[in-house]
This record gives C-alpha cells, structure tokens and sequence, in this order.
C-alpha cells in the first residue's frame, strides 16, 4: 500500500472537518473547530505550510558520491531520522470516531518506535490518555515523549511520578496550551508558568524535558533558562490565538539565539522530505509532523505509520544527496535559499 492510497482509504474516516487533503496545506479544513483546522482568520495552518514553500534548496552533486546517513542522536539514543510524531489530542472530537486519543496512542506509539523514532503522545482531560500511553512506552523501554499539559505545579508533578517510576525516555510541556480556555476552568487548571515555575517542573522530572510552543527569541532564552533539554517552535496556540506567525518564520532567529544550548525541533506545515531538509538547514535539529501521521493512522493504522515513515526518509536522503550533504551535521543554511 501506498501514501495515496492510504489518504483514499483516510478520506470517509476523518470526515467531516479533515478531508485527507493529497496535500495537508490547510486550507480545505480552514476555520473548522472541532477539527484540525485554525481559529480565525483560519489561516494559521495554511501559513504554516506556505511558510516552507518559501524556502527552496539549493542543488549540489560534485561531491563525494557517499550514501546520505540520517541517523540522529537525541540524549544518549540513536534514531533513524530525525522525525518524530507531534502530539495530538481530542483524536475523536477533532478527526473521527474510528479512533480516540487512547487508540491512537496504541497505534503511534509502537509504530514509530519500530520505525527507529518515537512518538509524542498528547494529553486530554482525561487523566487516563497519559497514565494509558505512558504504560505503552514502558513496554518500550520507555521510549515516547508524554506532552503534558501546563496544569498547575501539583497536578504536573503527580504526571510526572507516574513517569518517572515508568523510566520514561523523555517529556515535554506543551506551554501554548495556557491559553485554551477549557483548560483553565477545569480543576486542576492549566495556565502561563514563570521561568522559576518552568524549573521546578524541570527539575522534578526525571528525564529530558522539553518545551513546545516557542515563538520567540525571548521565549526561547527564558526556556533555556529554566533549564529545558529542548523547546518546539510551534505555534499551535494558533488555534487559541490569531495571528501568529509561521514556525519557519521564526525558526532561523530563535536557532541563532539558542542554538548549541538546547535541542530545537520544530512543528508546524512540514509536509516531506524536502521540507524536513530546509528545516535542518534553518537551525532546527529534528522536526515534529502530526496531521499527515493522523490520516496514515485513519487510513491503515500501523501500516500507515510505516509508509509514512518510509516516504519522509526517502525523501530526506534524496534530498540530501541531491544537496551535497552526506550527514545531518553537514546540512547547513548554505544549502537553502529564502525567497519571496
């Protein structure tokens, strides 16, 4: 089976506000919510991913004629490629009822394990969606990322014995969340975090910590900080908040500024291979991609997380060899062109 033909199978699955687009650009799924689509203006998404078409490489093959190596090391483990899956959250609510957030979990999470990376596993209100996945990645050795949501202090420390008793591989908090109205009615409720409340989480888990939903260069510095392994420049708090610029806008400046003094990923409109190159060559270190593993997911389950897997590494060393680049290391902002 095939991309595509798993996007046909997708299709009456994710429906109504996903629409298993040939390309996830956001546009068809523009101001549906529920669903995956931004909060006014909807545009969000679709900025995301023209953001990226913005950025073209730059074609080089006198060079050795060595096989491209895409392995990336991340705290002491070795990885086939520098993808991983995003976190997701309300899988039912916002994509379909095939699935749920304790299903899809069940899915993704061995899968990418079996495809050399690791899978970010979202939060819910239900507390049972992070103690469920974080069973799973124990069955792994530990190897997921459980994204928590910026509850307060005590809520997010009694996550964090859960996983730490698990030997969980890393986690993360998705900060942006502080700003989704549901979550901070609820009790325990979610909210901003200071720098000095960032560091005690930090320093109470027992593993990398990692902090999505950075967008600036201040932001990035106050994570930094707090003492965080890794921040995600992602601005899904765009679904909350209009009017956000584009990851790929702000990437290359948030690398200059910390870049060296904490992993960067980065999230948000990545659709292949290619994309996944101009993100390494704009400062990132890995990337993170969600949308397109859902209707993989939808269409063929862990089938679909391999072919996906698959595809995105393809294309990644085609792109290097068609570049020039032999090695991660050597992707490098030469290799890009930002144009208009």
């Amino acid at each position: 089976m095939d991309y595509n033909e798993i996007l046909e199978k997708a299709r009456g699955r994710v429906a109504p506000y996903c629409k298993a687009c040939p390309v996830c650009n956001g546009i068809a799924c523009a101001h549906n919510m529920p669903g995956p689509g931004p909060k006014q203006p909807g545009n969000g998404a679709a900025r995301n991913y023209e953001a990226w078409q913005r950025v073209f490489v730059n074609m080089d093959t006198i060079c050795s004629n060595d096989a491209p190596d895409t392995t990336f090391k991340l705290y002491g483990h070795e990885f086939s490629l520098p993808v991983f899956i995003a976190p997701v959250g309300g899988v039912a609510l916002h994509y379909g009822d095939d699935y749920n957030d304790f299903t899809y979990n069940d899915v993704i999470i061995p899968a990418a394990a079996e495809c050399g990376s690791a899978a970010f596993s979202g939060d819910g209100v239900d507390p049972e969606v992070m103690k469920r996945a974080s069973a799973t990645m124990a069955q792994l050795g530990g190897m997921g990322i459980p994204t928590i949501k910026p509850w307060n202090i005590e809520a997010v420390e009694e996550k964090l014995d859960i996983l730490n008793s698990r030997g969980i591989f890393a986690a993360a908090m998705d900060i942006d969340g502080a700003g989704l109205p549901f979550l901070k009615a609820m009790n325990p409720n979610a909210g901003s975090k200071s720098v000095a409340e960032l560091s005690e989480i930090i320093k109470y888990a027992k593993m990398p910590f990692i902090v999505k939903g950075i967008m600036t260069v201040r932001g990035a510095e106050k994570a930094v900080e707090a003492g965080a392994a890794g921040i995600v420049v992602s601005n899904h708090g765009g679904r909350v908040l209009g009017q956000t610029r584009a990851s790929a806008d702000v990437l290359p400046e948030i690398a200059a500024a910390v870049g060296g003094q904490t992993t960067i990923f980065v999230d948000g409109g990545l659709r292949n291979g290619v994309d996944i190159f101009k993100a390494l060559a704009l400062g990132a270190d890995a990337v993170l991609i969600a949308r397109p593993f859902v209707t993989a997911v939808y269409g063929a389950a862990e089938e679909g997380v391999r072919v996906l897997y698959a595809k995105y590494l393809s294309e990644l060393k085609d792109t290097m060899t068609m570049c020039g680049a032999h090695s991660l290391d050597e992707i490098c902002a030469d290799m890009v062109h930002v144009g208009a």
